[in-house]
Parts: structure tokens; sequence; C-alpha cells
């Protein structure tokens, strides 16, 4: 495994724990404030624009087929600072469940999609890719309280609010997830337990929405691609163009590199422990923007290889 630092800049400054980025077309970057429970652009100058105020805490985002931005919303979370770093520390006061948004970036209106699934709450949305079928693969964290955890999921939803469904739970604590280039490998990184797990992505008749599952003893359905050992946490993910998976890690603060074999390739070093996301921009993709949460910065690194391209 070769260990590197990551080479860069900051971007943008002043932001309010920002997650979710998404390269924008006109070489802008979009990011999600959770803190601040709304959807910023950042220019390549590095000046902020707001796109949209979405209350709660937006958590993940992606750029969908109609050219409109679809944002998981967690519900939000409280909140703590030390000496200029911010992390969560759990739900927040009036928390009353997670929800999927789309925003039309060019009027800022917000429109809530899903809130429930068969009549089930969803907790807290995490992350968002969207297939080839016009349709989106989401994570719910759960929700982490001081005495329980209510445990995640992973959902399968249209981008026209007219179908959800889960396709695998439990999951303790899911976050990234991401396609493989064929779109035939849908990866889930687990936050508490730092471990990527993979399913196929199944096609019943014709329908989107299916995950082949593992039987017991796995104890979400997927096939272990790797876990990291000691106290390290998996946050979002990317993927290369090549196959690779590329997973924001907190605690020790960085990307890791997996090949799709399940080999650790590489570690790069961020500048703080809260590397929580990490995205492809560019004409050649080998743009990595990448946000560092505590510090509420957006960083911009030249990557050895091409980021995959994403639908949408």
């Amino acid at each position: 495994m070769e260990h590197l630092k990551l080479q860069g800049e900051v971007l943008a400054t002043g932001l309010e724990f920002p997650e979710g980025p998404v390269a924008m077309p006109d070489g802008s970057v979009l990011v999600v404030e959770i803190a601040a429970g709304r959807l910023t652009r950042v220019l390549p100058n590095g000046e902020l624009s707001k796109v949209a105020d979405l209350g709660g805490g937006p958590n993940g985002a992606a750029l969908g087929p109609d050219g409109l931005i679809y944002v998981c919303n967690n519900g939000g979370f409280s909140w703590r600072t030390d000496d200029g770093f911010t992390r969560p520390t759990g739900p927040a006061v009036g928390y009353a469940g997670g929800s999927i948004q789309r925003v039309d970036l060019s009027t800022g209106a917000v429109q809530t999609l899903y809130t429930h699934c068969d009549g089930v709450p969803l907790h807290g949305p995490n992350d968002i890719v969207f297939d080839t079928h016009g349709g989106f693969w989401f994570t719910d964290f759960g929700k982490t309280f001081e005495d329980r955890i209510l445990r995640g999921a992973v959902y399968y939803a249209r981008a026209d609010g007219s179908f959800i469904r889960r396709a695998a739970h439990p999951v303790l604590t899911p976050n990234g997830v991401g396609l493989s280039p064929d779109g035939s490998v849908l990866y889930v990184t687990e936050t508490e337990t730092s471990r990527l797990w993979s399913y196929p992505v199944l096609d019943k008749g014709g329908e989107a929405g299916h995950l082949g599952t593992e039987p017991w003893p796995s104890p979400n359905g997927g096939r272990l691609v790797h876990g990291l050992p000691g106290f390290q946490r998996f946050d979002s993910l990317a993927l290369e163009e090549n196959g690779n998976i590329c997973i924001a890690t907190l605690v020790r603060g960085g990307i890791s590199v997996f090949s799709p074999g399940g080999e650790l390739l590489e570690f790069h070093e961020a500048p703080e422990g809260y590397c929580t996301n990490i995205c492809f921009g560019s004409p050649d993709r080998r743009s990595a923007y990448i946000t560092l949460s505590g510090r509420g910065q957006l960083f911009a690194a030249r990557w050895p290889r091409a980021g995959l391209a994403l639908n949408g």
C-alpha cells in the first residue's frame, strides 16, 4: 500500500460542515452545508453563492438526468465546535426524520420527493448515485441517539417521486454509495465498522432497484470487500474510471483507494481527520474535489487517474 499526501490547494473556506460535492460542467462545484441547511455553489475563484435553503441536514447530492440536483437530507444534527473544528454530536433538537429533496438550480425551488418507504420513515438519508435507468440508489445512515441507534438501509427510488423500495437492510451506519463502471455492482461503505460492502445489481423482469444478497452470516446481505483495522471510519466514496473505489476515511483523515478485488492500493493523507467526501471534475476528470468538513473547507487536488463519469 502506497502512502501519499494530497497535493493541491484549499479552494474555499468558511463553509459550515460541507459535504456532497458535485462537479458541474461550468467548472463550479456544488456542496451542501449540513450545519447551515443549504446548498451552495463554489465558483472556480473560491467565491460562494447560495443556491437554496434546504433546512434539516442536507448530506449528499447528485446531478440528475433532468439537470436538477437531488439531495439526501438527514433531518439535522446537533453540533460541537472546539478551536475552530466542528463535528456532529447527535440529532438536532426537533429532529423529525429525513427526506429526499429535489432542487431547481435556476430558481432555488425545493421539492420533497420522499420521507417514507412503505410507511416507514427515512431516518437519515446520506449519499446518492444515479443509474442508467434514470433512478437512484441512496443510503439511509439511520440515526444515532445517546442511548440507541436506528439502523440504516439501502434504497432505490425513481426521480419522479413515484416509487421507492428498500433493497438492503439492516445496514449499520451505511454512508457512501457508488456503482461500478458497468453498473453491475453497488458499493456501500459502513462508517462505524470501516467496512466496504458490495452487492450485485439485478434486473428482475426489467424492473430496476433490486440487489443480490449473501446469506447469513453476512449482516446486511453484502459481500465484504475490505475492512480497515484499528479505529477508522468510512464516509462517502467515488469510483475511478478503472473501477477502483476511493473512500473518504475519517479519524486517520484521507482517501483510501481499493481495487474491485479488495486490495488497499493507496492512502492519500488529508490535512484533517474529517475528510468526508470526494468527487471528480474537469474535462479529464482528474480534478478531485474533497470536503474537509471539520474546518469548513473544499480542497482541490490533482488525482493520479481519471474518475468515473457519473450518470445524470
